[in-house]
């Protein structure tokens, strides 16, 4: 049982009453939420002046609609073929935007958070920018990258962690992370860009590129974390403490103590939101598609926090489902 300081006890007291809502219904149960889509035909004046949702895209990538201004993180919708999840996995594949499945969704933006630059978190990224105009916070990678592809140096703001971004009713608060390792303890297509590199036209031209996580906070509203990857520099968490965290689930355990260290570091939220469990190869469609090793990683995800941090609550997201918090 781990110890719980005055400070989150009196925060958790505060907020006995709040409810984790998706559509309405109450989703507070560590299984698949069941609750209404909110689909990309919603239009922005159907939402309140003011309301927060946020709407897992699959992967680590998320939509959040603050008022009228619009959040994306790792926004990934081209969901493209690779044969990771299907063998072989093709390094070659080329980078193909699916423009169809990106514009009936993307609506507009107003800042894109990068957490790492891997094909499936950026790849859609540039793309999105030049559609919306949004502006783009990531690594230096990230900021190269853009270059890359034709975006403006004015319109790319490069980070490393310890920045605190005001928007005016929401701030960002910018963490220095660390990727999660494979079998065999390598991180998949390492290496970070310090110039332009021409147009990547592969997935395997899509470096790591240093991993960052992102704290938004919303006036008036929740505070939340979102991670890219599943392993963590906890020492730079001291004092987050977000309402909601966004975890990626882990791949391997060759990263120790993932969980433990991560919600200790964040001060055991009270909401603990799976993510980067699903086979994101396959449409954006519900149920998300989980392969039958990731299904079991899941579960054992959810029963690991529920030993560590038992007054969190896990809720395990479906595609494009309008939550609150």
């Amino acid at each position: 049982m781990p110890s719980f300081d005055r400070r989150r006890f009196l925060r958790d007291a505060a907020a006995t009453t709040a409810m984790v809502s998706a559509g309405g219904l109450a989703a507070g149960v560590a299984t698949p939420a069941q609750a209404a889509a909110s689909t990309a035909a919603s239009t922005p004046t159907a939402r309140r002046k003011g309301a927060v949702s946020f709407r897992w895209w699959g992967t680590a990538g998320w939509r959040v609609d603050i008022g009228d201004r619009t959040v994306l993180v790792d926004p990934f919708l081209s969901r493209i073929d690779t044969g990771l999840f299907t063998g072989p996995f093709r390094t070659d594949t080329p980078l193909t935007v699916r423009t169809d499945v990106i514009d009936p969704r993307v609506d507009r933006a107003t800042t894109v958070l990068v957490t790492h630059t891997h094909w499936d978190h950026f790849m859609d990224v540039p793309y999105i920018a030049k559609r919306t105009g949004a502006r783009v916070f990531g690594t230096l990678t990230a900021y190269h990258l853009g270059l890359a592809y034709g975006l403006p140096s004015t319109q790319l703001s490069a980070v490393k962690g310890g920045e605190v971004l005001d928007f005016g009713d929401h701030s960002v608060e910018v963490v220095g992370s660390l990727h999660s390792r494979n079998p065999s303890y390598s991180v998949a297509f390492p290496g970070v860009r310090v110039s332009p590199p021409p147009q990547p036209a592969t997935i395997a031209d899509l470096p790591e590129g240093d991993t960052l996580g992102y704290l938004l906070r919303v006036d008036g509203g929740p505070s939340v974390y979102f991670t890219g990857a599943s392993d963590v520099a906890e020492r730079n968490l001291t004092g987050l403490a977000p309402d909601v965290a966004m975890v990626a689930m882990q791949n391997a355990t060759t990263t120790g103590d993932y969980l433990p260290r991560l919600l200790a570091g964040l001060d055991y939220p009270k909401v603990v939101v799976p993510v980067h469990y699903d086979n994101f190869e396959t449409a954006l469609q519900n149920p998300p598609p989980v392969a039958p090793t990731d299904r079991t990683r899941l579960n054992e995800m959810i029963a690991a926090v529920r030993r560590i941090s038992p007054r969190s609550r896990v809720l395990v997201p479906e595609y494009e489902t309008a939550y609150h918090f």
